[in-house]
């Protein structure tokens, strides 16, 4: 179940990415920054959560 969780975290982090390209190429700057900074909150959660525990 984590395995599936993580991989749509990643996949949405990559579309989000794309797109933030996409919406900054048009213009608008703060849609962009905004979609740029939501994929690295999910790829900073998927970091995190592959992290081995001691």
């Amino acid at each position: 179940m984590s395995d599936t969780i993580i991989s749509i975290l990643m996949l949405t982090g990559v579309l989000l990415t794309g797109g933030a390209v996409i919406v900054f190429r048009k213009g608008d700057r703060r849609r962009a920054l905004l979609m740029f900074v939501a994929a690295l909150v999910m790829f900073a959660n998927v970091t995190i959560w592959l992290v081995p525990i001691k």
